[in-house]
């Protein structure tokens, strides 16, 4: 009969031996506890990675009351802005050796309340939760701590990342105005979200502060490029000018879905981009901004960054020291040829 021979897994002895040290102390350089010195701590490592060592789960987490596991939670299947937020969150907890379980509820509460069964099950440190929209959403019921991103929490308690729309908008009027546009409109997305209303008031605000004002008040309608269509025809009716005047030379819209939907409808009439009337779009939805004729000047959220903040955040609060209240992060111009 042939002998089959079974190489057993590398143990914490094994690694304690080759290293020189007590199995006790390879722990604590693996769980980055205790104090050693760090010749030592990188000599265990060393030694761990020679080895292949493979820390069981289930011990690091008798050792250090920690999985290093993090749950991120989305409402959002299709991902256009959560799944660039998880990607950045994801990258910050990769670089302190934090894996990430991610899982969608769908708006379904009853979902929602099975992934954080699930994540406390795991055993995961923290959660951190996201959505689709900026609109503020009642916090989730769990005793792991929780950052929200994208999606703020409605408790001054818990700890949100928000991009800063405000700051966005006023780049983008600041934009405008140094390429000498002073009769400006602007049409926005359905006017009871948040991002709408703030991105409009923005507009008016950066604009008062200079001594101008809107050609006629915020448009609101879709986040659609049928939306702007119409809103080209609303607002060139309500701003007639004579001959070559049209009585507005910049639309500054929600979203690049709009603004879209806005350049489409000019050059329908036959009026140019950005020669007679310049157009800026809000999110750098690239599908949208680039696949645009002209291509869209625009903001980008930069939610990766964004993500990757919440991530410092629920770290910071895993460690013991939680943050509260609501943190904006700022935005880019990324100027094209629609300006």
């Amino acid at each position: 009969m042939i002998g089959i021979s079974v190489q057993r897994p590398v143990r914490i002895t094994d690694v304690a031996a080759l290293a020189g040290v007590s199995p006790g102390t390879v722990s604590k350089a693996l769980n980055n506890t205790g104090s050693l010195k760090e010749s030592t701590r990188q000599r265990i490592k060393a030694a761990a990675d020679q080895l292949g060592f493979v820390p069981d789960p289930d011990a690091r987490w008798l050792a250090a009351r920690r999985s290093y596991t993090v749950g991120l939670l989305s409402v959002d299947a299709a991902g256009r802005f959560s799944i660039p937020v998880m990607l950045g969150a994801e990258n910050a907890l990769a670089a302190g050796e934090m894996s990430a379980l991610m899982a969608t509820t769908r708006y379904d509460p009853v979902r929602e309340a099975y992934h954080l069964k699930t994540f406390r099950a795991r055993r995961v440190d923290g959660i951190i939760v996201t959505g689709r929209t900026t609109d503020p959403r009642p916090p989730v019921e769990t005793d792991i701590p929780v950052v929200y991103a994208f999606a703020p929490s409605t408790s001054a308690d818990d700890a949100s990342v928000v991009p800063d729309d405000a700051d966005g908008m006023t780049k983008i009027v600041k934009h405008l105005l140094d390429r000498g546009r002073h009769r400006i409109a602007h049409v926005g997305g359905l006017p009871y979200k948040h991002a709408s209303e703030v991105r409009a008031a923005a507009v008016t605000a950066a604009l008062a502060d200079v001594g101008l004002g809107l050609v006629t008040p915020p448009l609101f309608g879709e986040w659609s490029e049928e939306w702007g269509r119409r809103a080209v025809d609303q607002l060139l009716e309500a701003t007639p000018g004579r001959d070559d005047d049209l009585g507005v030379d910049a639309i500054t819209c929600g979203s690049d879905q709009i603004a879209r939907g806005v350049t489409d409808r000019l050059r329908e009439l036959g009026i140019a981009v950005p020669q007679a009337i310049a157009v800026t779009g809000f999110d750098n939805w690239e599908v949208m901004a680039l696949a645009s004729r002209p291509p869209l000047t625009t903001i980008d959220l930069r939610l990766e960054d964004l993500g990757r903040r919440a991530a410092e955040l629920l770290l910071d609060a895993i460690a013991g020291t939680p943050h509260h209240g609501t943190e904006l992060t700022k935005m880019e111009l990324i100027p094209r040829a629609s300006t």
